[in-house]
């Protein structure tokens, strides 16, 4: 099975997401295994002012670009293909936002590797 990433982009802080959104980020999993592919790993970022950003040798505090949807997170799943990932990913829920997929390319760094 192929691997993608699906971005989650959202307009509502994580702080204000509805109680039913949350529970349904919990439940990917098993929503997932039913659609036959599997979440590899889930990651919650922190909000966009907690961010650095490096551009050559400039650093800046807080995100580059301004967006009115950020990057809210990340879950790396497993698919049979593009058509699946895509299905897989329609079960994320969102407020105010959306979501991106992307295959990954493979490349795995591992610590001490």
């Amino acid at each position: 099975m192929a691997q993608y990433a699906v971005l989650l982009y959202e307009r509502v802080p994580p702080e204000d997401l509805p109680e039913e959104v949350q529970q349904g980020h919990l439940a990917m999993p098993e929503r997932v295994a039913e659609l036959g592919g599997r979440i590899v790993m889930g990651l919650a970022l922190e909000p966009p002012e907690t961010a650095t950003a490096i551009r050559g040798d400039l650093v800046t505090d807080g995100p580059f670009i301004e967006t009115k949807e950020v990057l809210g997170g990340v879950f790396v799943i497993e698919a049979r293909d593009l058509d699946h990932a895509l299905a897989i990913a329609r079960l994320t829920p969102v407020v105010q936002g959306g979501v991106e997929v992307r295959p990954l390319l493979g490349l795995q760094i591992l610590e001490g590797g």
